[in-house]
């Protein structure tokens, strides 16, 4: 019976420390709600992020951005990275022009947000701009 004594010790301690530990490492979850208008605008931008990446699939804007320079996927990972309001920007811009001006516009209006974007030095897509902020 010497052991028992010092187990029920050993089993409190055991104890106490773990209670410690959890209720200090426990960690909350935290939920909000969902907003209609949130779940809107995510849907927004994926609808006009698979506009705009169809566009560049097509076969005559591939060739037109291969021409100038351009590589097709560096375009959609730059597109993959837009903000939701650069993508209405290009979809609202895209929609305005007429039919057989869409595809080369939209070439011309990527072209200047890839430029603006490495002036900005957010992308390095083009030997030629030179970054502003170095």
């Amino acid at each position: 019976m010497k052991g028992t004594p010092m187990k029920r010790a050993i089993y409190t301690l055991l104890m106490s420390w773990l209670l410690v530990w959890s209720s200090v490492v426990s960690v909350t979850a935290q939920a909000a709600m969902a907003t209609t208008q949130s779940a809107v605008v995510a849907q927004v931008e994926q609808y006009d992020r698979q506009q705009l990446l169809q566009a560049i699939n097509e076969k005559g804007v591939k060739e037109q951005l291969q021409s100038m320079g351009v590589d097709a996927d560096a375009v959609e990972q730059r597109i993959h990275t837009l903000t939701g309001e650069e993508l209405a920007q290009l979809n609202a811009e895209a929609q305005n022009l007429p039919a057989g001006q869409g595809v080369l516009g939209l070439l011309v209006l990527i072209f200047v947000v890839f430029i603006i974007t490495d002036m900005l030095c957010a992308t390095n897509i083009f030997n030629f701009v030179k970054c502003i902020n170095k």
